[in-house]
């Protein structure tokens, strides 16, 4: 995820190319890659990623047997291969924040990305957690629609547009879902094999690496989520009262 903007410096910062949603995005989008740094061609790439990974979660998390029967140790070798796109995204983006600190650092991103690196490289090295580490990359389902709300907020859409209403309602409940309905049935399931002769084979580090790293990145998440419900609960009254306001004028001029 990479929004890593505040909204008046997001509005100042130089951009050579800007993907604009419109029926030559494409090539719009081929332009932004070749083009200097660019926020937008991050948001691209965020984006891409997200879906990428998300999708392929998906998949791993309705079919992979061999993960699905066995969440603690089962064979990692198709989630290794998502968690590794997902890594070398993280590294890459880690590198980005770095360089263009000024511009775009944050350190919520910074703790998020290395808490998550953290966790994937006992999964990457010791083939462990496969599936619970697959689970934590469904999150990147709502990534697109936060990234959506930049290039709305760039494109100085009206914040009681339809578009921008709609995608901030899909956010939220997408956030919502895959960030914070997960939070419970996860720890639930930590819960369910703790002391179990599966949870003992993982060792002390991986047992206290998995739990803290859950428990950082949630912290965050719930931090995220009353943050953005708030933005929602606030463009929604501006919707409403903006509707009213035509609802009234139109009656007038009736």
């Amino acid at each position: 995820m990479c929004n890593h903007l505040a909204h008046g410096e997001l509005r100042n910062c130089c951009v050579e190319e800007i993907w604009i949603p419109t029926p030559h995005w494409s090539s719009a989008l081929l332009s932004s890659a070749f083009s200097p740094f660019s926020f937008f061609s991050t948001l691209v790439v965020s984006t891409c990623h997200s879906l990428v990974v998300g999708v392929v979660g998906l998949y791993i998390f309705w079919f992979d047997e061999a993960t699905i029967a066995d969440p603690l140790w089962g064979d990692p070798s198709f989630v290794k291969v998502n968690i590794a796109v997902s890594s070398s995204y993280l590294i890459s983006d880690l590198f980005i924040l770095i360089l263009y600190w000024k511009v775009i650092g944050d350190k919520y991103y910074i703790i998020h990305h290395c808490t998550a690196l953290y966790a994937y490289y006992f999964i990457l090295s010791e083939g462990v957690l496969a599936y619970i580490g697959n689970f934590r990359l469904l999150a990147e389902l709502s990534t697109p629609f936060v990234n959506q709300r930049w290039f709305f907020e760039a494109l100085n859409y009206p914040r009681v547009s339809k578009a921008y209403v709609v995608n901030g309602v899909l956010m939220t409940a997408v956030f919502f879902v895959m960030r914070i309905a997960s939070i419970p049935p996860l720890y639930a399931y930590i819960y369910s094999v703790l002391g179990t002769e599966a949870y003992r084979r993982l060792g002390a580090l991986i047992q206290c690496s998995w739990i803290s790293s859950c428990v950082v990145l949630d912290v965050m998440n719930v931090m995220w989520m009353v943050k953005i419900s708030k933005g929602c609960i606030k463009v929604l009254s501006l919707f409403r009262q903006e509707k009213a306001r035509r609802s009234l004028q139109n009656g007038k001029l009736d």
